[in-house]
């Protein structure tokens, strides 16, 4: 199987090579790890309001359920073909495994602790109780063992392994019960499994209201009835997890989509890379499994909690204002007008619109844009790119709507978005049968850009209207996930976006671009040209910084540069909030980079950079927004987009951004050159201090003044002094550039 690069390729042809030094590099797969400690340190966070400290902990696992189904299965294959250097960080496949188990096996016991020790406490005093079987009243046994005949017992299925029964087939993420039975008198055992159903609901609540059960619970005490005349000697819970890898053949491109339908159906039934089993497990059970499913004693996992966390989401999701976050409905963009009757191309016409999700409404900018130009007679063409969006998402009746009312509309459908590819195919489908013009990207790339144009016939001729985003086209993650969009007609990037659909849509060789930076066209160089130009002027004694936003970090080339940067005199903050393979504060080497982690109520989506060109005014800087993280499939092995933002106040609006995250203390961690994160502290501030309230409650602050205002600006007296103070200037450099060596 031909798998997506996520590293590059060394010299020698490995994916590690000599570079992959861990004195010079985190490895990736140990960063991820240690990101997701700090989802889980949030479920213990007393400033998070209870439930979504619930919500964390069941985030936390389902974090690590798509760690083992997109990386453990990627580590065993190189295990197997015996690749030693395949990992960034100098570490070996079997040593990072190691590794990583034994760190999942002690947060797995934070986990527990977490759960047990302080959230039952606090819900059980906020009158939810989450009990077991010897909790019920006699009345409530009742209550529960009617509901259990009527809604599942019905549905489950008791299987045995026998002579005649092979054994079953276990399905990825399913929760089962193992059982050792016999008939009585007689010495032979045989093992039956029994899966705890997901519907109608995994937890069931009592009449009495504020109490639940597990429905795991309910089924392990009415076993006797799924096994009449047996007895039942050991009961295992148990649950699987399989690799979800399905990444085609590169040269599969004669037909990707039944490539991805074939390669969907091969996931069904892929390895298994690991069995949870539930504490105090029987050895014999585990043995038989162990057995079953080709696994070593490496693979299994025993819990001292919850088998899956997720059973929690009903708790989470209860109407319990008072235990979660204020609601916060996003507001109308102040550059987007409503109520003035004015149509969005007009708006857009005025100059270009900065919109900031989920603090202004994705429904009133973006979808208001694709549905204005479904039904907008005026418009001829359409063309969108999508990579994730949701079950009911309204892009697809408004392109529908489009393509048949007569428009021309193409749209790019990634297929091997991971675990969207199902709900991809069925768009893909769905928008063909309606004469959409439906492609699949550039062959041997994902499509990962986030860009839409319409082409309009107005009273001067056609014009161009193009939107460049960091998020997906996806109306529900949009309320959670912060990210930005910029709406514009300036004809030099519409120019750009006409030919990137060019490029992905047909045979399009294209290789300049006006303003975009285009993955894997010219993003990356640009990118380190950006970078060595502040190394130019910080050894002219001008003032040289970098801030850089983004998900995470793991391109070599990119943060050799930056090591070369901050050896140079360059200040270099980098907000990565996941994994980052860059080891800062080493001396001699990354003295000048920081590196900081934030999260909280909103996932930190955006990608935002800012080069300082040498100004002493950080909005005369260069400003880009983009899709693309600073990794090697990104910028190598993906069509990505990035732009530059170029009016005054949506600079202003990014560096308040900027500013506000490196002022956070809230929730946010520094990174340790050892690899470790430290939380920021916030010791000698002031109660009222406006730090304290941590990046989202402050732009949901502005956001609500910007409305009340009717100004864009949330910010118009943000002065250029900071907080947060760029790191002092660095000695000069005696040598030319020419002359000076590279890092290490």
């Amino acid at each position: 199987m031909t798998r997506e690069p996520d590293r590059e390729p060394a010299v020698d042809g490995s994916a590690g090579g000599a570079s992959a030094d861990p004195a010079r590099f985190i490895n990736r797969d140990q960063s991820w790890v240690e990101f997701n400690a700090r989802v889980l340190e949030m479920c213990s966070d007393p400033k998070v309001p209870l439930l979504e400290r619930v919500r964390f902990l069941s985030i936390y696992s389902r974090n690590l359920d798509e760690f083992y189904m997109k990386r453990v299965g990627a580590l065993r294959h190189d295990m197997e073909e015996g690749l030693s250097t395949g990992v960034l960080g100098g570490v070996s496949p079997a040593q990072l495994m190691h590794t990583v188990r034994t760190r999942v096996l002690e947060l797995d016991c934070l986990q527990a602790k977490i759960y047990r020790d302080t959230l039952l406490p606090a819900l059980r005093s906020a009158g939810i109780h989450i009990v077991g079987w010897a909790d019920l009243t006699d009345a409530e046994r009742a209550e529960t063992q009617a509901w259990f005949r009527r809604n599942i017992f019905p549905i489950l299925t008791p299987l045995a392994v026998d002579p005649g029964h092979r054994f079953p087939f276990i399905s990825n993420m399913s929760v089962s019960l193992g059982l050792v039975v016999r008939r009585p008198g007689e010495p032979e055992t045989l093992f039956a499994r029994v899966k705890i159903p997901e519907s109608p609901s995994r937890l069931f609540e009592l009449r009495a209201g504020g109490r639940f059960i597990a429905v795991q619970e309910i089924i392990e005490h009415h076993l006797e009835e799924l096994f009449p005349g047996m007895e039942i000697l050991q009961v295992l819970p148990f649950r699987i997890t399989r690799d979800a890898e399905i990444e085609p053949e590169r040269d599969a491109a004669d037909d990707l989509l039944v490539s991805v339908e074939q390669k969907l159906k091969e996931r069904k039934f892929a390895r298994v890379v690991r069995l949870e089993v539930a504490g105090g497990a029987s050895p014999r059970i585990v043995r038989f499994l162990m057995e079953e499913l080709s696994l070593g004693a490496e693979d299994i996992y025993e819990t001292a909690g919850l088998i899956d966390y997720g059973i929690l989401d009903p708790i989470a999701d209860l109407d319990r204002a008072e235990l979660r976050y204020p609601r916060w409905v996003p507001l109308p963009p102040v550059e987007l007008p409503t109520e003035s009757g004015a149509s969005i191309f007009s708006e857009i016409r005025r100059g270009d619109i900065l919109v900031h999700h989920p603090y202004q409404s994705f429904e009133l900018s973006v979808e208001r844009f694709i549905a204005a130009a479904a039904e907008d007679p005026k418009v001829l063409c359409i063309k969108q790119s999508l990579y994730r969006t949701s079950g009911d998402s309204p892009f697809i009746g408004s392109l529908v709507r489009a393509a048949e009312s007569g428009k021309q509309v193409a749209v790019l459908v990634e297929l091997r978005a991971r675990f969207d590819e199902a709900r991809n195919i069925e768009w893909a489908r769905k928008l063909e049968n309606a004469g959409v013009h439906v492609a699949y990207g550039v062959i041997g790339l994902k499509t990962h850009t986030k860009t839409a144009l319409v082409v309009r016939r107005e009273t001067d001729g056609i014009r161009c209207y193009g939107h460049v985003g960091t998020g997906n086209y996806n109306s529900r993650t949009a309320r959670l996930y912060e990210d930005i969009g910029l709406l514009t007609t300036d004809p030099l990037i519409t120019e750009d976006l006409v030919d990137l659909f060019n490029y992905m849509t047909g045979r399009s060789r294209q290789t300049t671009f006006n303003k975009l930076l285009i993955a894997p066209i010219n993003m990356k160089r640009r990118f380190l040209e950006l970078i060595e130009r502040e190394i130019e002027f910080a050894l002219a004694g001008k003032p040289a910084r970098i801030i850089a936003k983004m998900n995470q970090l793991e391109d070599r080339g990119v943060m050799e540069a930056l090591y070369r940067a901050s050896q140079a005199g360059v200040s270099v903050d980098l907000i990565v909030r996941g994994f980052c393979c860059l080891r800062p504060q080493v001396p001699g080497v990354s003295d000048r980079i920081r590196v900081r982690s934030i999260l909280g109520r909103f996932l930190e989506h955006s990608r935002i950079f800012w080069f300082g060109a040498g100004k002493d005014n950080p909005f005369d800087g260069d400003f880009l927004i983009g899709s693309a993280d600073w990794m090697y499939r990104n910028l190598q092995t993906r069509v990505e987009a990035a732009a530059p933002i170029e009016r005054p106040e949506h600079r202003r609006t990014l560096w308040t951004v900027l500013d506000y995250s490196l002022q956070d203390v809230a929730y946010s961690w520094e990174l340790r050159a050892d690899g470790s994160y430290s939380r920021v502290s916030d010791d000698g501030l002031t109660k009222d201090d406006p730090r304290r309230l941590g990046v989202h409650a402050r732009l949901m602050a502005d956001s609500l003044a910007a409305a009340t205002r009717g100004s864009s600006a949330a910010q118009e007296d943000l002065t250029v002094g900071r907080l947060l103070e760029p790191l002092p200037p660095a000695p000069k450099k005696s040598r030319s550039r020419k002359n000076r060596r590279p890092v290490g």
